[in-house]
């Protein structure tokens, strides 16, 4: 998974939309203005974009614009003043994907940017590979060596998420709040209990393993 590209004039928003990031377990670079947004999209991965819709230079909706041009699927999340109808307005024809009125709760802006993600995601990548395994998330259908396993669908939803992040340690509150929801009222034992019954499930001998990263959370790896 890329970072989050997080533009806007104010080093104030930037580090707290950083430490927002941070803490749901994602990565982050950031940027002052559109200019300087537009040079980082061409050299670094980057997942989704958080962008202030006023600041010099170049505006968060010229952003809008000329990102939706050259990176179509890129998700755009605009942040804008309360008040400010016409910039949403303005943001949305240029191809902003949603917008957060200033000031904001964290929780909403990481929920608002899941949501984003999970809906990009959807249409990009229905299938991913764990090993010998296949996961299509259109028909939640798991296949191995094309032949179907029955799975119950968190075991499934879990597992996919995993397996779309192959590589990558994912915390544990980032697991909860993506298969759980953010307003889980459960216990981390939830979570664990689920990974051993996927454990339980398969092994390396299925071409990927489950790797407990103590303290942090959990890493599908390919294996073999």
């Amino acid at each position: 998974m890329g970072a989050v590209l997080v533009i806007d004039d104010d080093p104030h928003i930037r580090e707290l939309v950083s430490a927002l990031l941070d803490r749901a377990g994602m990565s982050s670079v950031s940027a002052a203005d559109g200019r300087e947004a537009l040079r980082i999209l061409g050299e670094t991965p980057v997942d989704a974009c958080v962008v202030d819709a006023m600041m010099p230079l170049m505006d968060g909706v010229e952003f809008c614009r000329l990102t939706r041009k050259y990176y179509p699927e890129l998700p755009l999340l605009m942040l804008t003043a309360k008040g400010q109808l016409g910039d949403k307005a303005r943001g949305f024809e240029a191809g902003a994907d949603d917008y957060l009125v200033k000031p904001f709760e964290g929780a909403e802006l990481i929920m608002r940017l899941r949501a984003l993600l999970r809906r990009y995601q959807k249409v990009q990548d229905q299938s991913v590979r764990a090993g010998r395994l296949e996961l299509d998330d259109a028909s939640h259908v798991a296949a191995l060596d094309e032949e179907n396993i029955d799975l119950p669908l968190k075991e499934f939803e879990l597992l996919f998420l995993l397996a779309s992040h192959k590589g990558r340690t994912l915390t544990r509150g980032f697991i909860l709040d993506e298969i759980w929801g953010y307003d889980f009222d459960g216990t981390g034992r939830t979570l664990d209990v689920h990974i051993n019954r996927l454990r339980d499930r398969f092994n390396e001998a299925d071409g990927f393993r489950i790797v407990t990263v103590r303290g942090v959370g959990y890493r599908l790896e390919d294996v073999g």
